[in-house]
C-alpha cells in the first residue's frame, strides 16, 4: 500500500508521543529560587569545613596526616564565624524569608506527620516541609547560635576585645572550660544530625534534584506534600486545608 508523497511527514508531526515514552516531559513545578540554592550550597560548604577541620584538631591520625595545626585551627575559627552570614544575606530574598516562615510556623497536620514517622506508616500529610525537616532546621539553627557562641568564648582574643575580661587578663579557666565542654558534645551531635540529614537526601533523589535545579516533579510533590499549594505565589496551603479537615 503506498502514500500519498508529504502525508506520513504531516502525520507524525500531528500524532501525540505515546503514554508510555520515557522522553515525554514530565510537569515541574518550582520549589526554590537560586538564591535559595546558593544559601543552602555556600552553608553546607562552610559547615563541611568546619566538620574537616575539627577532625584534623581532634583525630590523632588525621592531625598526623595534614599537619599545620595553626593552619586548621585559623581555618576552623574563621569558617565557624562565616556559618551564619549566608543565611543572613538570603534574607535579601523575599523567598527565602518566606520559606523561614513555613519552616517556623506548625500545624495539627505537623502532629499526624511526626505520629506516623515514629509508627512507620504512610499518610504523613505536609505542606512545603514536612515537620521532620521544621525540625531539623530549628535544631540546626539553634545548634550553630549555640556553636558559635562558644567557639568565640574559646577564642582567647575576643572576650578581651569585648571588654568581658581585662586587657593581658587570661579569659577564665571555668569559662573556656565550660565552653570546651559544651562545644565539644554538641559538635559531635551536630556531626550525627547532618549525617542523618545527607543520608536522607540521599535517599530521596527528586528532593536533592529541588535543591539542585530548583524544580521538581509534580508528582512527587502531590505525593510526599499533598498540602503545598504550589504554583503561583508559591504559597503553602496548610491553613486552607486545616479548615477544612475536622478535628482529630
Amino acid at each position: 500500500m503506498t502514500s500519498m508523497p508529504g502525508s506520513a511527514g504531516r502525520t507524525d508531526a500531528t500524532m501525540p508521543p505515546p503514554p508510555d515514552d520515557p522522553s515525554a516531559a514530565r510537569p515541574r513545578v518550582r520549589r526554590f529560587t537560586p538564591a535559595e540554592h546558593r544559601v543552602h550550597q555556600v552553608t553546607a560548604a562552610l559547615m563541611a569545613v568546619c566538620v574537616l577541620t575539627a577532625g584534623c584538631l581532634y583525630l590523632p591520625f588525621l592531625a598526623e596526616l595534614v599537619g599545620r595545626r595553626a593552619l586548621m585551627v585559623t581555618v576552623h575559627e574563621w569558617s565557624g564565624i562565616l556559618l551564619p552570614v549566608p543565611v543572613l544575606l538570603g534574607l535579601f530574598s523575599r523567598a527565602l524569608r518566606a520559606d523561614l516562615t513555613l519552616l517556623n510556623r506548625y500545624g495539627r497536620h505537623d502532629r499526624r506527620w511526626l505520629s506516623a514517622a515514629l509508627r512507620r506508616r504512610g499518610g504523613r500529610p505536609a505542606g512545603k516541609f514536612n515537620a521532620g525537616q521544621k525540625l531539623y532546621a530549628a535544631w540546626i539553627a539553634g545548634a550553630v547560635l549555640v556553636m558559635l557562641g562558644t567557639g568565640l568564648l574559646m577564642w582567647s582574643t575576643l572576650p578581651q576585645a569585648l571588654g568581658l575580661v581585662r586587657a593581658g587578663t587570661p579569659v577564665p579557666l571555668v569559662w573556656r572550660t565550660g565552653a570546651t565542654f559544651v562545644h565539644d558534645w554538641l559538635a559531635l551531635a551536630v556531626i550525627l544530625v547532618i549525617a542523618g540529614h545527607v543520608g536522607k537526601a540521599y535517599g530521596d533523589p527528586e528532593s536533592r534534584r529541588g535543591m539542585r535545579t530548583g524544580s521538581v516533579d509534580a508528582g512527587w510533590a502531590r505525593r510526599e506534600h499533598p498540602l503545598w499549594r504550589h504554583g503561583d505565589g508559591e504559597r503553602d496551603g496548610t491553613r486552607d486545608r486545616e479548615r477544612r479537615e475536622p478535628r482529630a
